[in-house]
């Protein structure tokens, strides 16, 4: 059976209140992206023990670091100096929490992925060999502002890259916020990933019938079959986690908030909005078998 979690600032920024209301679901890990205002990576060593702190006694995890790792323009070497420093800050999180998993990106999309396919591989070259001698796993997310929007594109990458350190993090519901590359995330999207998939994200979405837009809703209100995902992560027996990045609030957030997620104007209504979520998911395992 997989495990669950919740994205922290999708609750609040408040630490404490995101860890109560994970306890109160009776969830296994948290995933720390921002917290009390700040990125992952400028959480200081005071700040890490104030979270065990808060922590102890729960039975809670942390699951993954959510960094914003490579959301970066793949043409500026001062960003990418700066975001090799943001993945070294994000691994000493990680190992403070004795967890394994980074996230990361792919760049900011400028054009079509084969465009820059190259650049990007020969980007990776470096943080390849920090987390190898770290001993800890980037969990590329499929994201559409990034060049790599879906299971099969990020399926090609990761086949390229071939590193035991790099694997995907598995989120459906970008795909459908992707207007390149046409797939539907269950189950071609997963079926294409899943051998390389470290880590599991839950948020629903649909597009708009009159504009195509798309915009986030309640899970289990969206487009994702998330019945058939669930079911066939069990089938596959995958262990890891599966954790709530909600997005979705009663006043919809805007592009950039989604794109760069942080901060006490990003967590407003999070609470609220997660505990519906969690309520619907709930809801949606007792229809799993």
């Amino acid at each position: 059976m997989f495990k669950r979690a919740v994205f922290t600032d999708e609750v609040s920024q408040d630490f404490k209140k995101a860890v109560d209301v994970a306890v109160e679901y009776k969830l296994d890990g948290l995933e720390i992206r921002s917290v009390w205002e700040k990125p992952p990576q400028n959480i200081t060593p005071d700040d890490v023990k104030k979270m065990q702190g808060t922590m102890a006694g729960t039975g809670l995890k942390v699951c993954c670091i959510a960094s914003p790792f490579f959301k970066c323009d793949i043409a500026s070497d001062e960003e990418y100096k700066q975001h090799i420093e943001i993945l070294k800050n994000c691994i000493r999180l990680a190992h403070a929490f004795d967890c394994k998993i980074v996230r990361g990106f792919t760049f900011w999309r400028k054009g079509s992925p084969d465009e820059h396919w190259q650049m990007i591989l020969d980007k990776f070259e470096e943080p390849v060999r920090i987390l190898e001698s770290e001993d800890i796993v980037l969990g590329i997310e499929n994201e559409s502002s990034t060049y790599i929007g879906t299971g099969v594109v990020l399926k090609r990458f990761l086949g390229e890259l071939r590193s035991r350190h790099i694997g995907s993090i598995w989120d459906p519901c970008n795909v459908i916020f992707d207007d390149l590359v046409k797939e539907v995330p269950f189950p071609d999207g997963y079926n294409a990933i899943k051998d390389k998939m470290v880590h599991v994200h839950l948020k629903d979405a649909m597009r708009d019938k009159a504009t195509g837009k798309p915009f986030c809703t309640k899970i289990g209100e969206g487009e994702i079959d998330f019945k058939g995902q669930f079911q066939a992560l069990l089938a596959d027996k995958y262990e890891g986690y599966v954790s709530l990045e909600t997005h979705w609030r009663p006043k919809s957030l805007s592009e950039d908030e989604m794109n760069r997620p942080g901060g006490s104007n990003f967590s407003k209504d999070g609470e609220f909005a997660s505990r519906v979520c969690l309520d619907n998911w709930n809801k949606l395992m007792k229809t799993v078998k």
